[in-house]
């Protein structure tokens, strides 16, 4: 059985992010989507938060499950006793900083390999800051993000301008 971990911060989960979901949720036996808790940054949405949103979305995936972490990536992906590390990519410049992380995680557990995936190219633009940035100017983001995640993200601008 071959277990993945897709890490990220999900800050908020985007179209581009179930994309990655749903197509490694057909290669691997299990998946886990691990939350990332960054102490070097400011999220809009708590980890609770960000767990919840995720565990909206995965509904249709049974193989498929969400959990937080903080501290090094191979540490929480040897515990989890997964094997495989997803990362997602949307262009050039993703791949050069995750390509030097995934040399980082071979250095320090060679029992774990970074395998990266491509996003569709209809998602390629699209990230967390930019939808953040996109909704705080009243931009519309229901094409950006899943519709179960839209009610919470409108949710949270609201309460933060206030």
């Amino acid at each position: 059985m071959v277990k993945a971990v897709y890490p990220g911060s999900f800050d908020p989960v985007t179209n581009g992010h179930l994309d990655i979901i749903e197509r490694a949720s057909k290669v691997f036996d299990n998946l886990i989507v691990a939350v990332l808790e960054n102490p070097r940054k400011t999220p809009m949405f708590t980890i609770e938060e960000r767990v919840m949103m995720l565990n909206e979305i995965i509904e249709p995936y049974p193989n498929v499950e969400v959990d937080y972490y903080q501290g090094l990536l191979v540490e929480y992906a040897q515990k989890r006793e997964a094997s495989i590390i997803i990362k997602g990519l949307r262009a050039m410049s993703d791949f050069e900083f995750e390509f030097q992380m995934a040399l980082v995680n071979r250095k320090l557990s060679c029992d774990v390999e970074t395998m990266f995936m491509m996003t569709n190219n209809m998602y390629s633009y699209i990230s967390s800051s930019i939808v953040k940035e996109v909704a705080s100017y009243g931009g519309d983001i229901r094409e950006l993000v899943p519709a179960q995640v839209y009610p919470m993200i409108m949710k949270k601008l609201s309460a933060l301008k206030f």
